[in-house]
């Protein structure tokens, strides 16, 4: 509403009209048109095609102003808006004015976009992702009863006893972008907690994941200690290996009950330190570690094996082993996972 006020306070003698405009919708919102009504009417009073598109959910809704569907091919849309429900964005609407946009042709987008919204939580297809925190919190929370977790779960749309994957994310992209990507058929709800995103879902394919996104995976029978098990896999993702599974990690989660200052003090993992101020070393050693070859790293890093060797050798001396031993390796591998798990 504070929007709208704005919006009214500049339209000065276009006012009468925008009240006009809102009024509609309100009307039609009132009435529970269903969406090829509410495109029908936009058209209307819009005097010119509009049309409306769910993502997922087929082809587009567009209306003409005589009221029966729009000719193909569409035309260019001269104004448009998402719609947005549950602050996901699951669709858009739009205008086909062949002239130049009309004076209250944003504020019709708006409060179309807003009726549109409103039709599909009343209606559906609803396919959102985004859930209230707070009840994601609820479902897998360690302080949560099991009667209280229960009725959470449910109302998230996940049926009783079956068992739910639970995510933790961090991304530079909205979460519900993310939790589309890896969405299969099965139910799906995502929410913010804190500074990572979690998704919980009855079913997800991994290999779907966008390439910049990190992601720790939990599949346990109880959600909570699928949430622990999604945070201790995140920790462990790099840039190599962006998408952890925790079942993946067999004993090597047991570096993350290690109190951090222990791992601190551990001389090798305070040799991995002085190694990392040099990008390349670390990246060499990186490579190395998941390799397990000097010549395979060297393709990794599209170098010359002569290269790679002198640089190991030269992290060897850092570290004080002998990387090409196997204790030598080893020792070097669980201190870069040490090290990383101090990373914030």
């Amino acid at each position: 509403m504070e929007a709208l006020v704005e919006r009214l306070s500049w339209l000065d003698a276009r006012a009468e009209g925008a009240l006009r405009v809102v009024t509609f919708y309100d009307t039609l919102i009132s009435r529970r048109v269903d969406l090829p009504a509410l495109a029908r009417a936009s058209a209307g009073l819009a005097e010119c095609a509009v049309g409306i598109r769910l993502h997922g959910t087929g082809p587009a809704i567009r209306m003409a102003l005589d009221g029966g569907p729009a000719p193909d091919p569409a035309r260019p849309a001269s104004t448009s808006r998402p719609v947005t429900l549950d602050e996901e964005e699951i669709g858009s609407v739009w205008l086909e004015r062949s002239a130049a946009p009309g004076p209250l042709d944003e504020l019709l987008l708006d409060r179309l976009a807003i009726a549109a919204a409103s039709v599909v939580e009343r209606y559906g297809p609803a396919r959102t992702t985004m859930a209230d925190p707070a009840l994601v919190e609820l479902a897998i929370s360690p302080e949560t009863d099991e009667a209280a977790r229960s009725r959470a779960l449910r109302l998230l749309g996940f049926a009783a006893g079956a068992p739910v994957w639970v995510v933790a994310v961090r991304s530079d992209r909205p979460l519900d972008q993310v939790a589309n990507a890896v969405r299969p058929t099965r139910p799906m709800k995502a929410a913010p907690l804190a500074e990572v995103g979690v998704i919980l879902a009855a079913g997800l394919d991994p290999a779907r994941f966008p390439a910049d996104v990190r992601a720790g995976i939990g599949l346990a029978d109880a959600p909570d200690r699928c949430w622990w098990q999604a945070r201790t896999a995140l920790r462990f993702t790099t840039p190599r290996d962006p998408v952890v599974h925790y079942r993946d990690l067999g004993a090597v989660a047991l570096l993350a009950q290690l109190p951090p200052d222990a791992v601190r003090d551990n001389a090798d993992v305070a040799a991995i330190a002085r190694v990392a101020g040099d990008r390349h070393d670390l990246e060499t050693l990186d490579a190395y570690c998941a390799t397990g070859s000097q010549r395979r790293a060297a393709d990794l890093l599209h170098l010359h094996h002569s290269s790679v060797a002198r640089r190991l050798d030269q992290i060897g001396g850092t570290l004080g082993v002998e990387l090409s031993a196997p204790d030598g390796l080893m020792r070097a591998r669980l201190a870069l996972l040490a090290w990383r798990l101090l990373e914030p």
